[in-house]
């Protein structure tokens, strides 16, 4: 008994009114999934793959897909040919969309489509400046040096030596494109690749250039003007329009990117439009209170610590921080810890001060005397014993 068929739309997982867009797409998924270069030995993975294949023969065809929803497929009993899934035939169906898509050049034949024969953009060129902390905060102006390539004034970009002109290539005919038919496990598969003569041109020179050598192009060294925005990001790019690769057959020139790269700053760090920064300040204004400096990309602010302050309070200085991109008017803040500053050299004045001063907060000075003593507390389960660096 033949192996009763499951309906089309159901295979590839699509609604009845699903568009081309959608058919294709889910044709794309299972053919990915499934296809044997991908589940090689793997039985069923053949079996669904080729079910797919001839869903999205019949789903992708108009006039097939108008047969199929007014006869199911009872529109395509016996029909025959090599190769098909149940008998189908697959060798009127064109998947070279949908593998040169996925699978590069799986069957031998590329990538469709190949290069145009008809205008094209330039290649965009890439490229990076340094610039510091603070020009990334508030913009800047570079200028820098890079070679671009230029229409030669001698053939005026044809390539072909002044007098004579591109030849239309024999292998193509000028398309570009050469096209050739494959047999498969699934049936006949129609192939484009470019032209292996022209590389996709359509044209032939036969006598070059000399100025050029047969490019169509001098390269020139050149100095361009960058204007970086404020509040720009290491690793962030600036396009510059029409400064990149010439185009071909009259097409507009690419673009050139610009990577921004910052260098780091000795005080300040950047998370997205906010800045961070540590400063110290002594025990005396920690305790008293008192003005402090702080230094900021705006400059230096004085903020006045309270009295009791402990050592890494943050603070907050609104709109001291990164422009936003979008609107330079809008900026980020600017976080600062606060850290207590120890002395690390006192005269003998300032130390008997310091104890003097001690012994009215607590004594800490003598508090382990105290315990060793007997005076003081001891602790519970320890053997006191003294440690040095």
């Amino acid at each position: 008994m033949a192996e009763q068929k499951r309906d089309y739309y159901e295979v590839l997982g699509v609604e009845k009114n699903a568009d081309e867009a959608a058919i294709k797409k889910a044709y794309r998924v299972l053919a990915k999934k499934y296809h044997p270069d991908m589940n090689p030995g793997d039985a069923e993975a053949e079996k669904k793959f080729k079910e797919a294949s001839e869903a999205y023969a019949i789903l992708s065809d108009p006039e097939k897909r108008r047969q199929y929803d007014q006869y199911g497929h009872a529109a395509f009993d016996g029909a025959g040919g090599p190769g098909g899934f149940g008998g189908f035939d697959f060798s009127s169906a064109d998947f070279t969309d949908i593998f040169g898509d996925i699978f590069g050049d799986i069957f031998g034949g590329g990538r469709r489509g190949g290069r145009s024969s008809g205008p094209m953009k330039g290649a965009n060129i890439r490229t990076s400046v340094r610039i510091t902390f603070e020009e990334a905060v508030f913009g800047v102006e570079k200028e820098i040096e890079l070679t671009l390539k230029d229409e030669c004034t001698a053939c005026h970009g044809t390539g072909a030596k002044p007098g004579t002109s591109p030849e239309t290539c024999m292998k193509c005919g000028g398309k570009g494109q050469v096209v050739f038919t494959q047999q498969s496990f699934f049936g006949t598969v129609r192939n484009v690749q470019t032209c292996p003569d022209c590389h996709g041109t359509g044209k032939v020179i036969k006598d070059k250039c000399p100025d050029c050598r047969g490019t169509g192009y001098i390269a020139n060294k050149k100095k361009i003007q960058v204007s970086i925005p404020a509040g720009i990001d290491n690793g962030q790019c600036v396009r510059i329009r029409d400064k990149g690769e010439p185009g071909t057959n009259g097409g507009p020139r690419g673009d050139l990117l610009v990577e921004v790269v910052v260098g780091r700053h000795p005080i300040f760090q950047r998370q997205d439009e906010n800045i961070y920064s540590t400063v110290p300040m002594s025990f005396a204004i920690a305790a008293l209170g008192g003005e402090i400096v702080i230094d900021t990309v705006d400059g230096r602010v004085i903020y006045d610590v309270k009295a009791g302050t402990q050592t890494d309070t943050k603070v907050r200085l609104k709109g001291k921080g990164v422009p936003s991109l979008r609107n330079k008017n809008v900026r980020g803040d600017h976080y600062v810890t606060l850290v207590v500053q120890v002395p690390d050299k006192l005269s003998h004045e300032a130390k008997e001060l310091l104890k003097k001063f001690d012994v009215q907060t607590g004594d800490s000075l003598n508090a382990a005397k105290k315990v060793a003593s007997g005076h003081g507390e001891e602790p519970t389960g320890k053997t006191k014993k003294k440690f040095r660096k």
